[in-house]
């Protein structure tokens, strides 16, 4: 056994992670959510840019009357709401302190797994915790507590616990690559980010308007397997659709002709085995963009056109 190896090995492990501290803990505030008449939750959050704008969970600061921020130094200041995005769990607020060090912000894209990554937050109000782990797996899917399924999320095995909630994943170069969002409770080393990739453009839009458009069709639907003679028949790809259990008396889909029982499997040439699937197509850039809706009505194949109106 090489000891001398070992210890060289570990100390550049520890080194990693020191270094990724210094860099990055200054950026890591603690976010308090305070409701009437009680303190509630408490969060993490993390600095974008130097006058003030920091992204933290959208379930930290939901419902909250009255924000507090705790710096990395201790000094306690006041927080403005700027917008949240309950559908990505993620939510931007300006802190009145100047000054701030803003983190550096990588890329989820170029994550591989088995990578070294660090989390910063303040789990259970322990101000400022590291901890550190691997990218267990990419590309996972995480339900939001809007009911939104949200792509592409990282999962990772550095421990997270309440409070963490909002803080940075960081690689080990210290640049920003998740924001922290969930751990399962009562599973061992099994915890969840938002990439960076889509908290940026989500954070994006909050800071430029104060929320994400989205588009609607006006329906509420469940889905349902489609039966494999049918899918051969009208060559559907999949084995599921979403079926229209009804329609909003002058929504989109009402003008645009779409019945309840009608089995949706494509928008814009685009498979529909799902809800999550239109929740994923029907972006803001939609709205008021006519799309070609394919439908099967019986035994029929329809193409209809629905504008999705601004959600």
């Amino acid at each position: 056994m090489n000891t001398m190896a070992d210890t060289e090995l570990l100390d550049a492990y520890s080194r990693t992670v020191s270094s990724v501290a210094d860099r990055v803990g200054p950026s890591v505030l603690r976010i308090d959510a305070v409701e009437k008449r009680r303190r509630g939750g408490s969060g993490s959050g993390f600095a974008v840019t130097p006058d003030g704008f920091v992204v933290t969970n959208s379930h930290v600061v939901q419902g909250a009357t009255r924000l507090e921020a705790t710096l990395f130094e201790g000094e306690r200041c006041g927080v403005t709401l700027v917008g949240e995005d309950p559908d990505t769990d993620l939510a931007v607020v300006r802190v009145a302190a100047p000054g701030l060090v803003a983190a550096e912000v990588g890329s989820s894209a170029a994550l591989r797994v088995g990578q070294i990554v660090v989390a910063i937050g303040n789990p259970y109000g322990f101000h400022c915790t590291v901890t550190a782990g691997v990218v267990s797996a990419l590309g996972r899917s995480l339900r939001t507590g809007s009911g939104h399924l949200v792509d592409d999320v990282i999962q990772t095995d550095a421990a997270l616990n309440p409070g963490n909630s909002g803080g940075p994943l960081v690689n080990s170069r210290g640049e920003v690559v998740g924001v922290n969002t969930a751990a399962i409770l009562g599973a061992q080393n099994l915890a969840f980010a938002i990439g960076i990739d889509t908290a940026i453009q989500v954070v994006s839009a909050l800071i430029r308007e104060g929320r994400v458009r989205r588009s609607v069709l006006g329906i509420s639907a469940q889905n349902v397997p489609l039966p494999r003679r049918l899918a051969r028949f009208h060559a559907v790809p999949g084995e599921a659709a979403v079926r229209v259990a009804s329609v909003q008396a002058g929504s989109p889909a009402a003008r645009g002709g779409l019945q309840e029982g009608d089995l949706i499997v494509a928008l814009d040439t685009q498979p529909v085995e799902g809800i999550d699937d239109l929740h994923r197509l029907l972006t803001g850039e939609r709205a008021g963009t006519a799309v070609r809706v394919r439908v099967i009505r019986g035994r029929a194949c329809l193409e209809l056109s629905v504008t999705p109106a601004a959600k």
